[in-house]
Parts: C-alpha cells; structure tokens; sequence
C-alpha cells in the first residue's frame, strides 16, 4: 500500500498519477528490463533497422523508420532549448548508453545517471507507431486537422 498526500485534491490526483505512472513502468521493467533512456535506445536501434536487406517500398518504409526514430531524442533537446539536431547527430557519434541529460543539459551515461526506460515500454511504442503509420498509408482518405505553424524555439530570426 501506497499512501499519497497533499494539501489540495488537484496535487494529490497529480501525485496518484506520477506513482500510478512509476508503479507500471517499474512492473514493466522487471517484465523485459530496461535501455537507455531520452531516446538513445531508438537511435541506437537506427543502425538494425538501416542493415536490413531490402528493395523498393520496403526500403523506402524502413528508411523512414529508422529516420523517425531519431524524433524523441530530437524532441527532448529541442524542449531543454538546444538545438536537437546537433544533440541527436553527437549521440549518434558516440556508443553505447552515451545521452543527453536535459535537465543538466550535459552528455551522460544515461544508464549510470538513471535515465532508463523500460524496454517493454519502448517497444510497444515503436510497435503502435509503426501499426498507426501502416493504417494510415493503407487507407484510401484520412480526414486531419490542419494546425498553425509556429517557431521552432531554436530558429534563427
């Protein structure tokens, strides 16, 4: 048993969520284990998905994976303020659990800093990423909304 306590009901609902959130990631990580986290795993997974020996839409659909993969890690820079393409292209110069540390805005052992991920986690993600872009190139029409396009924090004026 778990107690959760805060002074009002928003802040315990939060804190509930954040231990509810802590609990499943934990039981899937006893699950399947753990990887580096902040997106080193996907982009070091990059290097299987390019080795792949295939011809035409195949090669075409694992070159945009393997690109795709790159988002997160991408993503999670861009929101500590750097400029994501450079943090994904220097982690990709390294090996191993070599990262990037957002909130110290450093490059880290991930694994020795303690940010992981679990593995079950990460690949159902990539699973449900891949089945959602399969639906989507097989359907005859897709009805999306169009969104504002705003600044990149990191775009030069």
């Amino acid at each position: 048993v778990i107690k959760v306590g805060a002074s009002t009901e928003i802040e315990m609902k939060e804190k509930k969520d954040r231990v509810d959130d802590a609990l499943h990631a934990t039981r899937a990580a006893v699950e399947e284990g753990v990887v580096p986290g902040g997106g080193v795993a996907l982009l070091r997974s990059m290097k299987a998905v390019e080795s792949l020996e295939l011809s035409g839409d195949e090669a075409v659909g694992a070159s945009i994976v393997a690109q795709a993969l790159k988002a997160p890690a991408r993503w999670i820079a861009n929101n500590a303020g750097m400029n994501g393409d450079i943090v994904v292209e220097r982690i990709l110069e390294k090996k191993g659990a070599f990262g990037f540390d957002a909130n110290s805005l450093e490059y880290v052992d991930t694994v020795k800093k303690g940010i992981i991920d679990p593995t079950k986690v990460v690949r159902l993600a990539v699973e449900n990423a891949v089945s959602a872009a399969g639906m989507l190139l097989t359907s005859e029409v897709a009805i999306v909304e169009r969104k504002e396009k705003r600044p990149s924090p990191n775009a030069e004026d």
